[in-house]
């Protein structure tokens, strides 16, 4: 599932820009140039591959979505909780 209009994270603010945008990054204390430079290239090294894998992701069916979302509503899916959970630790723990 892909999400489009993603958004970037400015390490340095705190604040969210879109990806389009160019980071904005307050003013470096002198002597800190050097250490602001490299930061960039390697957090972009570091997520190409989660990145050319969310490219790789489908578009997301806002129609199906809506769709099961309404059958959850009226009851016609059924939704465990716990199977849900055991899930999830089961992925975070090596096992899915």
């Amino acid at each position: 599932m892909r999400i489009t209009g993603r958004t970037t994270l400015d390490p340095l603010t705190g604040t969210a820009a879109p990806a389009a945008a160019e980071p904005v990054s307050p003013a470096a204390p002198v002597g800190a140039s050097a250490a602001a430079d490299t930061a960039a290239p390697l957090q972009s090294d570091a997520l190409a591959p989660a990145m050319q894998a969310l490219d790789a992701m489908p578009e997301i069916d806002s129609a199906r979505v809506a769709e099961l979302r309404d059958a959850l509503a009226r009851g016609e899916i059924k939704f465990d909780a716990d199977r849900l959970a055991g899930l999830v630790q089961r992925f975070h723990n090596g096992r899915g």
